[in-house]
């Protein structure tokens, strides 16, 4: 049978919107075998299933992003059009995040449901993208210039697609049998006129009647943003100058001891004599003493807000019919992207480089070169402002896909096939600067003496070191004095720095045969199917720099990993049609599906998948999903040596925000000196940099930590649910209304065994044990040293609303209109990783950036050549701790909140949930508008400007720091963006 000329259109479109369709011969709906010359309906593959059909609707979820609607934003990467989709969480690594310096430094990641992104898998054209050995998937390597449209599947699917779909899929589609030639230009920058940003991509294409190829080739530029240059990362804490401020300056510290208290400097604009002791002046406590703040650091002067990248790529694809029923497709991608992440000069302090400087130092006002009777060595701080810490990373990605695909007859059915391979391979080299030799420093700030031609020498009058092996150096120099043996003096520098270099690389290799077509007809339809097997091996590895991994140098010491895993799968899907054209069922069909996984690493696990779809009238559509899900662990999880790392933590020993004191049963553990450490005092405050006690907490630790690899860890299980509907009333032509209910469950975190849960079960759970895995600085009382690793622990739960509502409204005379309405609402969001508590009554939506609404508002206009569209992106109000005015004030709106904890109790009481008095304050919501103005030319061409938060609005302040380095939500605009864009077509 034929089509008539309306529904072969519609199977053109939508083979060409799902950019899977097979040119193969054509046929009707139910499929027959067809004569030559006949027409064969096209059929696809939809985001969520493996089996091909007619249908787009699914009963899954999926978000789709067309080209259209791409080129009508404002944003030129891939990253920032997928960050602004309501579903998607805050953004983990960006280039907003300036301390990463891991192999992920630089990237962009993608996380749905605020789940963490590597529990949101990235496909392109259907393929895994290809992770690094952390999981990460970087969706920076893709350029929007290749893109066709972008899938987002809102639920899981691992018996589908296998390991790390648990919060959902993203699959990029790319363009294919493209026809002639376009070429675009992107040029933007912020109001302050920085954050530049170009790019440029030219893509061409040719299409016979048995091949086709197309290639795109694209560059893209984007300049650093300083931290100097915002009103929220200006300074530490905008609104309480001095605050946040570091005592460990580019002036220089000295601590003499000896019975003088305190810490001096010279100071900034210092020429006297910088051996004479009364020329320096004492540190004082600069939030007491305002008027001293300028002998303290602002860090965030020297620091990225946003960091550079530049990034090229060269995407070509291609098919050619072997015969009128097979065809080889293939494409290939190679992408270079580098990136530089500039934070301040590092803060050397003597006490933790174990480097004093000698009492024969010829820099030591209290050493013997200056007339002391009984020299002695002191400490010293010093920030290395002179050299900001600098991190360039160079990511290259080259990827290739190749298969046969085609089709054949069964009985009356067509059946589809396809074979094929896919390597993905990422290497990464890294190179820091700005950090330091430890034993040079020790050597530098050793004995020294000033030889005969007037030049301060290492070693002594009778014993030298020669200057080629050994220079001598003043920390107690101020930055741009000029002093001798400065850190200015190219001399010290080329001898106490010390650059690193770290290499790495991911790769991975994937073989799959696929076979879906019908097995037979049933009353309502199709029994259809789909079957597969995939092989898939996974390798990675990271290097770090080797004196940085012996821990020779001030970078924390990234500990070394390499290892791999493979993975054989099946699995299979079917869609059975139940009811059809009858009263109350219109259409009412099963999906099933299952998929068995066995890894090298961890066994065998199964996951299965059901879903329903009902049609109960022509415009209503109901569907729901029940889905099981896995994530295995990755390379870094399982093989990772120990690394160093500077955390953010909270010690349950100290007074909280506010001066509050711990729980009488934690008190009394931290007193007492429970777990063999030494008793801390009632009022212990913790310490942080500099160990003076923190302005806030949880704060950074003055001493590294140390976390590692577990290569015994098991891969973390997921329950998904959705039910929703779809309603496309017939009176209101153009009128699409969507509205799900999801809930996702994941149990065996594959989690750090934090810091905070070594510290909480030692102290407030009262294991000892687990007091073992860290120790105390006898002295202070600060936490100087604790080993934490990989366990398999707690669960994640989600729950919420997505609302999709799409209006094309009839064509007036003064134009065409579309509104596109989506919301995201989270009812909850919990998550326990402590073993061995139950659940506490606390919901974290709303906290800090797990923002409870999400929504995006667009109206779109077009009249002849002319359009615009205006946006407008929602985020709810907040609640965070109180940091400041915890009596109630602006800055605390909420004093009196009552906080849900776990009372340890004693030998005789259980724990129990007690509430304590937890000043929070709220944030208001925020809303930024995006505009664009386009026309397109009598030459082809169409030009658009726009300008990206419009109206430059602000968002609060937030002392949490959510996703950022600074007070500010690290997702939010940073400021009135311009842009302008230019397409040609030829």
């Amino acid at each position: 049978m034929r089509l008539n000329s309306n529904e072969l259109f519609k199977a053109v479109r939508f083979a060409l919107y799902a950019g899977a369709a097979t040119a193969v011969g054509l046929t009707g709906s139910p499929v027959f075998a067809q004569e030559a010359g006949a027409d064969k309906l096209e059929t696809i593959v939809v985001t969520g299933s493996r089996i091909r059909k007619a249908d787009v609707e699914t009963a899954q979820p999926v978000l789709t992003i067309d080209r259209a609607q791409i080129e009508k934003q404002g944003f030129s990467s891939v990253a920032d059009i997928l960050l602004n989709v309501t579903a998607a969480g805050s953004p983990a690594f960006s280039r907003s995040d300036a301390l990463t310096a891991n192999e992920s430094a630089g990237g962009s990641y993608i996380d749905l449901r605020d789940l963490g992104p590597q529990r949101t898998l990235v496909l392109v054209n259907g393929k895994r993208l290809g992770a690094n050995s952390e999981g990460y998937q970087d969706v920076a390597t893709i350029p929007v210039g290749i893109i066709e449209r972008i899938d987002i599947l809102k639920d899981g699917a691992s018996s589908v697609y296998g390991s790390d779909a648990i919060a959902g899929v993203i699959n990029i589609i790319t363009r294919s049998r493209f026809e002639g030639a376009e070429a675009n230009v992107y040029l933007g920058q912020y109001d302050e006129d920085d954050g530049e940003r170009q790019q440029y991509d030219f893509t061409i294409g040719s299409t016979g009647e048995r091949s086709s190829v197309t290639m795109s080739v694209s560059y893209a530029k984007e300049d650093p943003v300083w931290a100097k240059d915002r009103w929220f990362s200006k300074v530490p804490q905008p609104l309480h100058p001095g605050a946040g401020w570091s005592p460990v300056s580019q002036w220089g510290n000295l601590i003499p001891g000896g019975g003088i208290p305190g810490s001096y400097t010279l100071g900034p604009g210092f020429n006297g004599d910088p051996y004479d002791f009364n020329n320096y002046i004492r540190q004082r406590n600069n939030i007491q003493f305002p008027e001293d703040n300028i002998y303290y650091a602002n860090s965030n002067e020297q620091m990225n807000l946003l960091s550079g990248m530049e990034r090229t790529s060269v995407f070509v694809s291609g098919s050619f019919n072997i015969t009128d029923n097979i065809t080889f497709r293939s494409d290939v991608l190679y992408n270079k992207r580098e990136t530089e992440n500039t934070v301040a000069g590092y803060p050397l302090q003597s006490a933790s480089l174990g480097a004093p400087m000698s009492a024969d130092s010829y820099f030591n006002p209290f050493g013997s070169h200056h007339g002391f009777e009984t020299p002695r060595s002191v400490h010293w701080n010093r920030r290395g402002w002179e050299v900001p810490r600098g991190t360039f990373s160079d990511f290259s990605t080259y990827r290739f896909t190749g298969g046969f695909e085609g089709w054949f007859d069964v009985g009356d059915h067509s059946w589809n096939w396809d074979v094929g391979y896919f390597y993905n391979k990422n290497d990464f080299v890294r190179h820091g600067t700005g950090n330091y030799n430890v034993a040079n420093i020790a050597a530098a700030l050793g004995p020294s003496f000033r030889n005969e031609a007037g030049v301060i020498q290492c070693g002594t009058a009778a014993n030298p070191i020669p200057l080629d092996r050994c220079v001598p150096w003043n920390p107690l120099a101020p930055y741009g004095s000029g002093l001798e043996n400065s850190l200015g003096d190219q001399a010290v520098q080329d001898f106490i720095l010390a650059p690193t270099t770290s290499t790495g690389g991911s790769k991975t290799v994937n073989y799959t045969a696929n076979l879906t077509g019908a097995l037979f007809t049933l009353p309502a339809g199709d029994l259809s199917f789909a079957a597969g097997y995939e092989y898939r091996r996974e390798e990675g590895d990271f290097v770090p720099d080797a004196m940085t991994a012996a821990g020779l140098t001030t970078e924390l010491a990234l500990g070394g990993r390499g290892g791999g895993y493979n993975v054989k799968e099946y699995y299979l899907e079917l869609d059975i049609p139940v009811l059809k054209d009858i009263p109350f069922a219109r259409e009412l069909s099963f999906n099933v599906a299952g998929r068995n996984s066995d890894f090298n690493t961890f066994g065998k696990t199964t996951n299965g998948k059901f879903g329903l779809k009902w049609k109960p009238i022509d415009d209503l559509l109901i569907r729901g999903t029940y889905a099981e899900g896995f994530r295995a662990p990755t390379i870094g999880d399982l093989y990772g040596d120990l690394s160093q790392s500077y955390v953010t933590y909270y010690d349950p020993c100290a007074l909280q925000n506010g001066g509050v004191r711990p729980p009488d049963a934690v008190s009394q553990r931290c007193t007492s000196g429970f777990g063999g450490h030494a008793p801390l005092p009632a009022d212990y405050q913790q310490l942080g940099q500099g160990l003076v006690p923190c302005a806030s907490v949880p704060c950074q630790t003055n001493y590294p930590f140390l976390g590692g690899a577990n290569p015994f860890l098991q891969p973390e299980t997921s329950v998904s649910k959705t039910l929703g509907a779809v309603y496309s009333p017939s009176y209101i032509q153009g009128l699409d209304i969507t509205l799900d209910w999801y809930r996702i469950k994941i149990d065996n975190l594959v989690t750090t065994d934090s810091f905070s849960n070594i510290l909480s079960d030692c102290y407030e759970r009262g294991i000892v044990a687990r007091c073992q895995n860290f120790t105390r600085n006898p002295e202070n009382g600060a936490v100087n040293y604790l080993v934490y690793g990989m366990r398999n622990m707690g669960w994640i739960e989600t729950e919420g609303y997505d609302l999709g509502v799409r209006y094309r409204l009839p064509e007036f005379s003064f134009g065409r209109f579309m509104i596109t309405w989506e919301t995201s609402y989270v009812t909850r969001w919990d998550s326990k990783s402590e073993p061995g508590t139950p659940e506490l009554p606390f919901n974290n939506t709303g906290w800090n950036s797990a923002f409870r609404t999400k929504s995006n508002l667009q109206l779109d206009w077009s009249l002849g050549d002319f359009g615009a569209t205006w946006g407008m992106r929602y985020y709810s109000g907040m609640k965070e701790d109180c940091t400041y005015d915890v009596e109630g004030g602006p800055e605390c709106n909420d004093p009196g909140y009552g906080y849900p904890y776990w009372n340890p109790g004693n030998e005789t009481t259980p724990p129990r949930v007690d509430f304590a008095e937890n000043p929070v304050n709220r944030t208001g919501s925020n809303t930024f508008h995006d505009l664009q103005f386009r026309w397109t030319a009598p030459w082809n061409g169409t030009i658009a400007i726009g300008a990206n938060n419009a109206f430059d609005h602000k968002g609060p302040f937030m002392y949490s720091n959510p996703n950022s380095q600074f007070n500010y939500y690290g997702g939010f605009d940073i400021g009135r963006f311009y842009y302008l864009k230019y397409q040609q077509r030829f």
